[in-house]
């Protein structure tokens, strides 16, 4: 697979792979399945994988730190701190939490968990506005001095948050959403982190599944699905944003290409240091967003994107009302 570099020299494959989709409970009735594809990840060339501690909690690194023993090596983890998880039960309290000791014992529990002596990439997974960037980034920069992380990095951070942390140690990467139907951080966030040398690892460069194709005004989502919560996927904003779908359609049939490698070539062509996070529980859809590597959209494929997307108003927020307001997004 082709590789790309983050900030700080930081190289891993041009795709990532999020594993929160395997399994973000405290059971995972299909575990065995689940790391099978992540080993057959590795198999098909990716070396690049995103976890949290939140994530179940727990449970999730556990899956991870199981389906990569004894391949170390060949591999490179992501995970987070950051919410305010009892460091004992488990015990996901809500709200966030940045503090030194909490900072500390949550990446202890995360090298257990993940069954190795280092963190190739460690995250703070939510700005905590109680606890000074600086602070939160001498922390990490202590870690890194004990060998315990490699490389340091923000999620869902404001342009200042990312330059505070940055004056104090080096970020090598920012986590945020970004994609065709999210674009948010092209006004301030991506000009920073060009500017500072960080690069962008873009989760849900999918919209949730929206921009593969598969989701239509009439598709019945279930209860437990948390896309049916979200503004974005009621059914007057589906009905309204298959303009965009219909774009990217158009364009990947050009190429042969499909809705969702089109709208992974498209940000991947927007800067090189670019690596979208992707999740599937499918070894057939990871074959085919792989395959976005394979497309090279022109200049004229990306100027029509362009000026057909900004006529296209995007309706419904990204999130419900009370994630956001929880997340101070």
């Amino acid at each position: 697979m082709l590789k790309r570099k983050l900030g700080q020299g930081f190289e891993v494959s041009a795709l990532s792979l999020g594993a929160m989709g395997y399994g973000n409970a405290r059971d995972i009735p299909d575990r065995p399945q689940m790391i099978a594809l992540l080993r057959q990840a590795v198999d098909l060339g990716m070396d690049f994988f995103d976890t949290a501690e939140a994530y179940g909690p727990w449970t999730n690194e556990l899956m991870v730190g199981e389906a990569f023993a004894g391949m170390r090596d060949k591999v490179k983890l992501a995970t987070k701190f950051g919410w305010d998880i009892d460091q004992v039960t488990g015990e996901h309290r809500g709200g966030v939490k940045s503090r030194p000791e909490q900072i500390r014992s949550a990446v202890e529990g995360s090298l257990k968990r993940l069954g190795t002596d280092y963190i190739d990439l460690c995250y703070q997974h939510r700005v905590d506005p109680e606890v000074p960037m600086e602070e939160v980034a001498g922390v990490v920069q202590q870690l890194i001095a004990e060998g315990k992380v490699l490389h340091f990095g923000l999620s869902e951070a404001g342009a200042a948050s990312i330059r505070r942390a940055h004056a104090v140690q080096p970020v090598t990467a920012l986590q945020s959403e970004y994609s065709l139907w999210t674009r948010d951080p092209e006004a301030e966030i991506l000009p920073t982190l060009e500017e500072l040398g960080i690069g962008l690892v873009p989760f849900s460069p999918l919209g949730k599944g929206f921009l593969t194709g598969t989701i239509t005004p009439d598709t019945e989502l279930a209860a437990g699905d948390f896309r049916a919560q979200v503004p974005r996927f009621a059914a007057e904003a589906r009905a309204a944003n298959l303009a965009l779908v219909e774009l990217i359609r158009r364009v990947g049939a050009r190429h042969g290409a499909s809705p969702a490698q089109v709208a992974l070539a498209w940000l991947l062509a927007q800067k090189p240091w670019i690596v979208p996070l992707f999740g599937t529980r499918r070894l057939e859809r990871f074959e085919e967003n792989i395959g976005a590597l394979q497309p090279q959209l022109t200049a004229a494929d990306l100027a029509e994107i362009e000026t057909a997307a900004a006529a296209i108003q995007i309706q419904g927020e990204r999130y419900p009302e009370a994630v956001l307001k929880r997340s101070g997004l």
